[in-house]
């Protein structure tokens, strides 16, 4: 018994520790929340100072408390209406005299939501307000905002570093062979590339043709919007195209090189940009020098926050589109539905817009977010859909419901095709000794047989279950665009297109931004666009998500990433970690999907580490 009693008291004796541990991560992540929360009183004459330290996004991923207290790391995400508002607001107060913007950490955000803060900028200026930029080294999506500020400064051992878009996919039908995995595809689309990396060991004809007709549209926009905002940027193809050169008639010196291109205006470190600022809106403090008047953005956007109501509603389908439920971030089916129609009992809606960046997923959750704007439609509600960097294949099926779709020439659209994938250990299996057996009542019975591969039954099945989409697919577009059923069948084959493109072919209606879709809702809303109010609809967070988010904003990418170069060579680590997660995501979610794979990544992928003491205990908080 002494040996029970002492067994029990140590079991108690662990179980109040854990608690305590518990306890203490608990007041220590609200204490530092609470610490670093936004002062909304933090408004002062001055700048405004917009730190991007970090990428810009249509909705920021809700950081996993688990990850959080286990000692993951994210980078810090913007939302792209903030910013804008952020600006906007500026442009129209008398105590903001100038705009900082620093863009020393900032790892961009896909042209379309570039675009968007470049007008917002421009609106700035319009009002008659500098906004002065600052990196030591631009890349391509830096330099894309900073090509519409009055003054760009740049570090003199910075540089500027344009690549333009396209670059390497990672291809695994080798290291599948190696490791005896197969992986049974069913796909309908000559251009239905989404599947290759685990088919083929390098890219398809067709979707070299598909990619390289998209990669060049975007650069001729990327450059077209640097050349009119900067005229003095009017060699920047140039530029681009012989670096070696440039740098060779200044001996090896990237900052004057950049200089003499006209790319940037002022040669300067931290201290003297902060002058220059000084002279525009004053000195903060006489014993820093290169200290200045400025407002903090978080201070700012807690002085602004988003409109709660409002009669037009704005609901966002933003990231990969999967299956039940999905935080900020991720497109999940259950969690849009549910909040679309919980603002159709619940709140006084005129109308409701719906802004598209999702590259797609699962063909299920996308009907399922379809089905939920057909009940607005369904309750006299009009339907406009705004799309972002991205609106392809599952993304596309959305905008289907759409009375109209706008888009951006940047846009990324299209996609439509359908594929599905079942991984087949029969090759693991024979090398590591395992063999499987069994008994069946029907053809199907135990399929898809992940252990001897599927059965030819079941191959048939699937391939059949991936055309019905098809089918069903290029019928919902051709009924919601009032085209032809075959004339959509030839524009789709899992083919992307541009938004210029898509729009030719007439998949989009019109170009605009979110705010021209908003006024598109508010007409057939018999609304005056110049006075309606909108309100996002997003899901309410619990008190520990938001106790998390006030620790997580805090974080910014590492000060290494200042460097154009560093921030060049961490793009395959990127790659690397996307491959990871997409291959997880694509053989977690759906067997049935609609995805893009030509769709560029906009953003680093979040750190995470999800084990360990800490990891349990953070579950058991949240």
């Amino acid at each position: 018994m002494s040996f029970v009693r002492g067994a029990w008291k140590l079991l108690v004796g662990i179980k109040d520790a854990m608690v305590l541990l518990a306890m203490l991560l608990f007041f220590g992540v609200l204490y530092a929340t609470l610490s670093m929360s936004p002062n909304a009183g933090g408004v002062k004459e001055g700048a405004l100072l917009l730190d991007l330290s970090g990428s810009i996004v249509e909705q920021p991923a809700e950081t996993d408390p688990v990850t959080l207290i286990a000692g993951g790391s994210g980078i810090r995400e913007y939302r792209l209406s903030d910013v804008i508002r952020a600006l906007d607001k500026a442009a129209g107060d008398g105590r903001v005299k100038a705009v900082a913007l620093d863009l020393d950490i900032f790892l961009g955000g896909g042209q379309v939501a570039l675009g968007d803060v470049a007008d917002a900028i421009d609106r700035v200026k319009k009002a008659g307000k500098p906004v002065l930029a600052y990196a030591t080294g631009y890349s391509d999506d830096s330099y894309r905002l900073a090509a519409h500020a009055s003054e760009v400064w740049l570090n003199p051992m910075g540089t500027v570093l344009v690549a333009g878009p396209g670059g390497q996919n990672l291809y695994y039908k080798d290291m599948l062979d190696k490791i005896g995995v197969t992986a049974n595809i069913y796909r309908v689309g000559t251009y239905k590339s989404a599947v290759e990396p685990y088919s083929r060991t390098d890219m398809s004809p067709e979707a070299r043709e598909a990619s390289q007709a998209l990669v060049s549209a975007l650069w001729e926009q990327w450059l077209d919007d640097v050349r009119k905002a900067r005229p003095k940027a009017a060699g920047i193809a140039d530029y681009a195209a012989r670096p070696a050169e440039a740098l060779a008639a200044t001996q090896g010196d990237m900052a004057q090189a950049a200089l003499r291109a006209g790319l940037v205006d002022k040669l300067g470190d931290r201290t003297d940009f902060g002058k220059r600022m000084a002279e525009l809106v004053g000195v903060e403090d006489d014993t820093v020098p290169g200290s200045f008047n400025a407002t903090l953005y978080d201070d700012w956007i807690a002085a602004h926050p988003a409109p709660t109501t409002g009669k037009i509603g704005i609901a966002t389908v933003a990231g990969f589109i999967i299956d039940g439920e999905g935080g900020g971030g991720t497109a999940g089916g259950a969690t849009i539905s549910t909040i679309i129609r919980t603002a159709l009992k619940e709140k006084d809606l005129s109308a409701l817009v719906v802004r598209i960046d999702t590259p797609g997923g699962s063909t299920l959750a996308s009907e399922e977010i379809r089905r939920a704007l057909l009940d607005a439609k369904a309750a006299g509600l009009p339907v406009v859909v705004s799309m972002g960097n991205t609106a392809a294949s599952g993304g596309y099926w959305i905008a289907t419901a759409a009375d109209r779709i706008y888009a951006e020439p940047s846009t990324i659209t299209g996609s439509i095709g359908v594929f599905g994938i079942v991984p087949s250990f029969e090759g693991l299996t024979q090398k590591i000794g395992v063999n499987a057996d069994g008994v069946k009542t029907t053809p199907l019975s135990g399929e898809p047989d992940v252990f001897r591969g599927p059965s030819d039954t079941a191959n048939q099945v699937l391939q059949l279950g991936v055309e019905n989409s098809y089918r069903r697919f290029i019928t919902l577009v051709a009924n919601a665009r009032k085209l032809p059923v075959g004339r959509v069948d030839q524009i789709a084959q899992g083919r992307p297109w541009d938004g210029g493109t898509a729009r030719q072919l007439g998949l989009v209606d019109a170009f605009g931004s979110l705010d021209e879709a908003v006024a598109e809702a508010a007409r057939r809303a018999k609304l005056d666009p110049a006075k309606v109010e909108t309100v996002h609809l997003d899901r309410e967070k619990t008190f520990f998500e938001m106790l998390m988010s006030g620790v997580t904003a805090s974080e910014a990418p590492p000060a290494a990433a200042r460097d154009a170069f560093t921030r060049a060579a961490l793009k395959p680590e990127w790659l690397l970690r996307h491959a990871i997660a997409d291959a997880e995501t694509m053989l977690s979610s759906s067997a049935i999907q609609a995805r893009c794979l030509e769709c560029p990544i906009e953003a680093a992928p979040q750190r995470a580490k999800k084990d360990g003491l800490l990891a349990l205990l953070a579950s058991w908080l949240s």
